[in-house]
């Protein structure tokens, strides 16, 4: 919505905003989703050992399968450009912005469906927080670079909620997942954490070290761990 008013912000805070992103998903797939996921995976698989094959396995099967879709799916990244796609003509760019970023928020809705679908109700909170805190920064990036496309302002923040919806749809999915059967919640989980280590580290983090703001982005990459943390404690002191 600022973009009905802020036109434009420097790049140096869009990379600080990117990258407290990139830190609140770090926190998130620690400590909401791989952890969790090895807990539950000890009571369910009858001991630590297996639980943490079980999440290492699932974590490298999120990020192969994101990986597959994101190198066979054209896609235009906010900085390098567009990947996979021989004929920009054909594709508007408007488009190839809205598959980049639906392909990121994906992983960020199966989180949360698989953290409240496992029945534990802090940790779903948790992540929804810290989901609902990085797409707020997330958002307002991707609205100023529909801007620079040429588009108007409505239209651009059209998008940016368009480019979120498909969270909801990653929620429904992964909270049906893991109620089918409680043997699939460490799967789900760790599917999820995985899928998201590769967008921060494929993704956001060479977004936002292309421009020469590395410090400033690893700071504010920092500031989003931290706070991701902080609210896996809080609430489970609740």
């Amino acid at each position: 919505m600022p973009v009905l008013v802020v036109r434009s912000i420097s790049v140096r805070q869009q990379d600080i905003m990117l990258g407290f992103s990139a830190g609140v998903m770090l926190g998130a797939t620690a400590f909401s989703l791989l952890l969790p996921g090895v807990e539950a995976g000890t009571g369910i698989y009858g001991g630590a050992l297996a639980a943490l094959l079980v999440v290492a396995a699932g974590t490298l099967l999120g990020a192969a399968g994101l990986w597959a879709i994101h190198h066979y799916l054209p896609h235009e990244h906010l900085v390098k450009g567009a990947e996979h796609v021989k004929d920009t003509v054909q594709l508007k760019r408007i488009w190839l912005f809205i598959i980049a970023i639906t392909l990121h928020n994906f992983p960020e809705g199966l989180a949360v469906g698989v953290g409240f679908g496992g029945g534990d109700v802090n940790n779903g909170l948790t992540l929804t927080i810290g989901i609902f805190l990085q797409n707020l920064p997330e958002g307002l990036v991707v609205a100023l670079s529909v801007l620079t496309l040429g588009y108007k302002p409505l239209i651009a923040v059209g998008v940016a909620l368009a480019t979120g919806a498909v969270e909801s749809v990653g929620g429904f999915l992964g909270a049906g997942l893991v109620s089918l059967a409680t043997y699939a919640l460490p799967w789900g989980l760790a599917l999820a954490g995985g899928a998201m280590l590769f967008v921060v580290s494929n993704e956001i983090i060479p977004e936002t070290h292309r421009n020469g703001h590395d410090t400033a982005a690893t700071f504010g990459l920092t500031v989003g761990f931290v706070l991701m943390m902080a609210l896996d404690v809080g609430l489970g002191a609740v």
